[in-house]
């Protein structure tokens, strides 16, 4: 019986973890769920599980480890029959474990970025707050200054994108991901990536899900296209 190949990217505000993602869904056919994404989806649908994830966002609280494992435990059984690539879940140690619980990860990716690397496109970073799209003014920028490429809808900087404030979400993410990273290595299945360049470092990532996902007996991964 095919086995489904289930794999979660770490990486702190500004790694590259959504161009990586995109990278790898489309590349090997993996369903891509971003629990940013999910979330905001949840709470334009007035879900009830989005209505209390809702309660939080409004207060720039992060939602609750009880809350988010709520929320994406349903959806990824849900995706029992595919295989697949989490970004932003599981954050917390406790939710590592409520994973653990339901799937078994074959591959758990972390980004390391230096912090200047992270300051400069993340100073750069404007966001369209209805759809969470991303654009930075150096690699990726809008086509209209200030404006959605989709919507025109205006762009909007995160205050906690600035410098004094991404160093606390550096150190907050740091002590957060730690205990998930040590759990993942345990399990023999985390891979950790360095560099300043997404384009340079891709080419690793490649590779490494290249050997993972075809190196296996025959027929032992099923993919499966968004």
């Amino acid at each position: 019986m095919a086995k489904f190949f289930r794999a979660a990217i770490m990486g702190p505000p500004g790694s590259g973890k959504g161009t990586i993602s995109k990278r790898i869904a489309q590349s090997f056919g993996l369903q891509y769920l971003s629990s940013g994404h999910f979330l905001r989806e949840s709470i334009a649908a007035n879900t009830e599980a989005g209505l209390l994830v809702k309660t939080y966002v409004d207060r720039s609280m992060l939602v609750p480890d009880h809350v988010m494992t709520r929320l994406m435990l349903p959806r990824l059984e849900q995706l029992s029959s595919h295989s697949w690539l989490l970004d932003g879940f599981p954050r917390t140690l406790s939710q590592a474990k409520a994973l653990n619980d339901l799937y078994q990860l074959d591959l758990v990716i972390s980004l390391n970025i230096p912090f200047e690397t992270l300051k400069d496109r993340l100073s750069d970073r404007w966001v369209h707050p209805a759809s969470g799209r991303v654009y930075n003014m150096g690699f990726n920028p809008p086509r209209v200054q200030g404006k959605d490429d989709i919507t025109g809808e205006p762009l909007i900087q995160h205050d906690d994108d600035k410098p004094e404030a991404l160093m606390a979400r550096l150190r907050l993410y740091k002590d957060v991901a730690k205990p998930v990273l040590d759990l993942y290595k345990t399990q023999g299945i985390l891979h950790s990536f360095s560099g300043t360049e997404t384009d340079r470092i891709w080419p690793y990532i490649n590779s490494l899900l290249s050997a993972k996902m075809h190196t296996q007996p025959s027929g032992a991964f099923q993919s499966q296209s968004p």
